[in-house]
């Protein structure tokens, strides 16, 4: 029997991944004929998965957090190349949604029996964008939350900095521009989604985030208090989990194949987990781009 060829990518600074990441290769060699990238300070991931796309590897593996995950994803584009997803990271939002075990084992049988499946992808300023983009409150947890924190706590290092944020909400102005419509209006946070697990509540506006849609999914969000935000990030998560759509009055969403943001003043922008510049942000949908 021929074994199959793969390459793996990741990233060992990645989460709170810990002795996973040292284990993986020799773990994968079971299964695979492997060839194997580790990401550095000169090589990124994007780099590391160009190369094995150029050498014919049929499945290149990302091991890591949703940023490394997303930087391969963006060489892979267009190809019939496949994406595989190890998720070793803090959040793993995208291993999440696309129902990719958390547990290792669980994720590598998905690498060996999974059947492929085409996703939309975005653009975002530049950027691949798998999962979504932010600005304002998530975008300000996330990119305000220590590195060491995340490493120890995961995912519950952003509820101390994210109580902080809650405590001294300051909505701002926003202008979003579509292809048929622009709104003008005052938020706490924007969030232009790919897709998005029913947690990242600040996305959860319509009923479904889906990544098959060809469209993102737009969710505004109003509040000038903490009582407000609780109650708001709780009906969100409660309509996200049922499938219905977010019926509040400081709520807005809608979807569309592009989508243009300006705030004032501006705000810090956040792709797949990776804090980069500030608004504006500009996203453009790209269907069925990505083979996973």
């Amino acid at each position: 029997m021929t074994e199959r060829r793969a390459a793996l990518i990741f990233n060992p600074a990645a989460g709170h991944a810990g002795d996973a990441v040292e284990s993986l290769p020799s773990r994968l060699q079971r299964d695979f004929a492997l060839s194997v990238y580790e990401t550095s300070a000169d090589r990124s991931a994007a780099a590391c998965a160009e190369a094995a796309r150029r050498e014919g590897a049929p499945l290149v593996i990302a091991a890591g957090g949703d940023g490394t995950i997303s930087s391969v994803a963006s060489a892979l584009l267009g190809s019939d190349t496949c994406l595989g997803i190890l998720p070793l990271g803090t959040a793993n939002s995208i291993a999440l949604t696309l129902g990719i075990p958390a547990d290792l084992e669980g994720a590598i049988e998905v690498l060996v029996r999974g059947e492929p499946t085409r996703i939309d992808a975005a653009r975002a300023n530049g950027r691949t964008m798998i999962l979504l983009s932010a600005v304002g409150l998530h975008a300000d947890t996330v990119g305000e939350t220590p590195q060491d924190a995340k490493q120890r706590w995961g995912v519950l290092a952003y509820i101390g900095t994210g109580l902080k944020k809650l405590m001294s909400l300051e909505p701002f102005g926003v202008e979003i521009v579509t292809d048929d419509q622009r709104i003008h209006c005052r938020a706490v946070a924007v969030t232009v989604a790919n897709m998005a697990p029913a947690r990242t509540v600040l996305a959860q506006g319509p009923p479904v985030v889906s990544p098959e849609d060809g469209r993102l999914d737009v969710t505004i969000v109003s509040a000038t208090t903490l009582v407000e935000a609780v109650a708001t990030g709780l009906h969100l998560l409660r309509t996200a989990i049922d499938g219905e759509p977010a019926e509040r009055d400081n709520v807005g969403f809608f979807a569309a194949r592009r989508v243009l943001i300006s705030t004032d003043p501006p705000q810090r922008v956040l792709i797949d987990g990776e804090e980069v510049g500030s608004t504006p942000l500009a996203v453009e949908c790209f269907p069925r781009a990505l083979t996973v």
